[in-house]
């Protein structure tokens, strides 16, 4: 057994094909998110990968719409999403596969 720091990886990110890691698989990857309320990330979308998002604590919102602790969101390949914390929340996050350099910036998300 061994013990690591969840704080000691890149935004949360601990298993997938990445540094650090500690588990490296292009099969999958698995992040707990921390956010502070207003903290934001860009509208993006996936081409290979699902992204599956666990809402452990707070609310959030994601593609316009709202989410609370429980609940489920599934981002399927092509859908896009921007998110923005509103309050503190706590979020699961896995991609599935863990497809390296699969994440798309756009300008305007309603192309």
């Amino acid at each position: 057994m061994r013990q690591e720091k969840l704080s000691a990886m890149v935004k949360g990110w601990f298993v997938g094909d990445f540094e650090p890691s500690l588990y490296h698989t292009g099969d999958v990857e698995v992040a707990v998110k921390h956010y502070q309320a207003g903290d934001a990330e860009e509208w993006h979308y996936h081409k290979v990968a699902t992204e599956l998002t666990v809402v452990v604590s707070g609310e959030v919102e994601m593609a316009g719409k709202r989410f609370r602790e429980g609940d489920i969101v599934v981002i399927e390949p092509g859908e896009g999403t921007a998110f923005r914390a509103i309050t503190d929340a706590v979020n699961v996050v896995v991609k599935l596969p863990g497809a390296s350099n699969d994440k798309y910036l756009q300008e305007d998300s309603h192309a």
